[in-house]
């Protein structure tokens, strides 16, 4: 049994969408496929699956796979460590996979949640937009109440997310990626330490919630000036909260010169950043100039699939 579900890239609202903070996020057309089937030892490419680079693996099937040994093969086009929602998309698939091997239809909602729970167990606090965008697919907006266009409700402890379908236009997005890989958890944890810590930090927070919602209505009315500029200020409140790396400075500084704006996405430390532009190519060469391996991104409407 085999599956596949896309990376995301997130526009605005990451580590804020933690604290329960609205967040915008679109699936992205780089996927990774999961081929699950039974075997006489746990396996990942044939290797011992207590490998740490499938522990993402490891925790899905721990959590959907009652029966015996797996063989699992892993095939993906997502850079790891880049801020492209790579755990996300392997946890999701991976479920997907399990899912079919036990006869279960193709449920994106409850593998959504399932694959929060996840990402939770490895990485000790964790956001659900991954997880639901590449469940789901297109766009997608979380905050912690319902509204129009509601797709599910994710709940953990006193925690709330209600994920909602978003449709943007069509946007011009060139991704620059620092080659700098960057765990998650710890990142997440050191601005959890630092807004639990600090009015100020969490303020910073609050402002970026307020940022996602300005960022929604700028781009539904197609005001590229106007969410540039929010993407500008987005970048600077995660650079105070201590997430951003001077890689990362250099390379928006770069793709500044000829684009509307351009941020961190996904949790920062290393990882990537993207550019909003009309001249993409300009801006990829600019990328490319200062150290950055870049590459122009689609949008991926189609969430978690099964393969023939």
């Amino acid at each position: 049994m085999a599956a596949s579900a896309p990376g995301k890239l997130i526009l605005f609202g990451e580590h804020a969408v933690v604290f329960g903070e609205p967040a915008l996020s679109t699936a992205v057309d780089l996927r990774t496929e999961v081929y699950a089937r039974p075997h006489t030892e746990w396996l990942a490419d044939g290797a011992s699956l207590e490998d740490s680079k499938y522990r993402y693996v490891k925790a899905a099937a721990a959590r959907a796979w009652k029966g015996g040994p797996l063989w699992f093969e892993v095939r993906s086009m997502i850079p790891t460590g880049a801020g492209l929602g790579s755990s996300a998309a392997v946890t999701v698939a991976t479920l997907a996979a399990v899912a079919g091997l036990r006869g279960a239809p193709l449920d994106p909602p409850s593998i959504a949640r399932t694959a929060f729970d996840v990402e939770h167990d490895v990485q000790g606090r964790a956001s659900p937009i991954d997880t639901s965008t590449a469940a789901a697919g297109g766009a997608l907006l979380v905050r912690p109440t319902e509204g129009a266009d509601l797709l599910w409700t994710i709940r953990r402890d006193t925690r709330q997310w209600c994920l909602h379908r978003c449709v943007l236009p069509r946007l011009t997005l060139v991704v620059g990626n620092t080659g700098i890989s960057a765990a998650t958890g710890p990142l997440v944890a050191g601005v959890k330490a630092r807004v639990d810590a600090s009015p100020e930090d969490a303020e910073r927070v609050k402002e970026i919630g307020q940022i996602t919602l300005d960022g929604l209505a700028a781009l539904r009315k197609n005001d590229l000036g106007a969410a540039g500029r929010l993407m500008d200020r987005d970048h600077a409140l995660l650079n105070a909260l201590g997430v951003g790396h001077p890689m990362l400075e250099r390379l928006v500084t770069a793709a500044r010169r000829h684009s509307y704006g351009a941020k961190l996405t996904g949790a920062g430390g290393g990882g990537s950043m993207f550019a909003l532009t009309d001249e993409p190519e300009k801006v990829a060469a600019d990328l490319r100039a200062a150290g950055a391996k870049a590459f122009l991104l689609a949008t991926e409407p189609e969430g978690v699939r099964r393969l023939p």
